[in-house]
């Protein structure tokens, strides 16, 4: 039996009811609804951010490429290059070692053979030279650490001081790149190098 002054539960607890409850989702205010405008613009505008996003990272990359196998054509023979430079080094040796008296007295096959000498190193700076190496000598300018190893110093009053007054071995570039520095000798004790004048506009 049922107490009529007992409260009724069905009321109170629906489930039990067997009516099902539907609950509504939270939504917050900055959020639209799903498939609103504002919601469908929403994702439009993220799409759009995405492929521009995609887009730069593609371009950079074909930049990055590009600039690598432009690298690597003028680059790649490093290795190769300075290998060759220590033939050209011992051509270059070959023929200060004979003295500019003993070429001028020399018989004509002594002559050839300094003649053959001098065309091989020729040769052989023709084709580095193709291929982008190529031979610099810094005598007589100022010392720059970039591009010459100062061996000594020589004092040297007739030149400023930090001028180039000695080439031991010539340098080689290779691209913009230094190959291998030129081995110098540096004036010291000289008046002090003049400063570059400064441009006026």
């Amino acid at each position: 039996m049922t107490d009529p002054n007992r409260p009724n539960d069905n009321a109170e607890n629906p489930a039990q009811t067997g009516e099902p409850v539907v609950s509504r989702p939270y939504v917050m205010p900055d959020d639209p609804e799903v498939g609103s405008v504002e919601a469908l613009t929403k994702e439009l505008a993220e799409a759009r951010d995405k492929t521009l996003r995609t887009l730069a990272e593609m371009e950079n990359l074909r930049q990055r490429t590009r600039r690598e196998v432009t690298d690597a054509k003028t680059y790649g023979i490093t290795g190769f290059a300075r290998d060759v430079l220590e033939i050209a080094d011992n051509l270059q040796r070959a023929l200060d070692a004979v003295p500019a008296e003993t070429k001028e007295a020399a018989d004509p096959g002594l002559k050839a053979l300094i003649e053959g000498v001098e065309l091989t190193e020729r040769s052989l700076l023709n084709a580095l030279e193709k291929n982008g190496v190529r031979k610099f000598d810094p005598m007589g300018e100022k010392f720059d650490p970039n591009f010459q190893q100062a061996m000594f110093e020589v004092p040297d009053p007739s030149v400023p001081s930090g001028t180039v007054v000695q080439v031991v071995q010539a340098g080689y570039m290779i691209g913009e790149r230094v190959l291998r520095p030129a081995l110098v000798g540096v004036a010291k004790g000289g008046a002090k190098a003049a400063p570059a004048a400064d441009i006026i506009a």
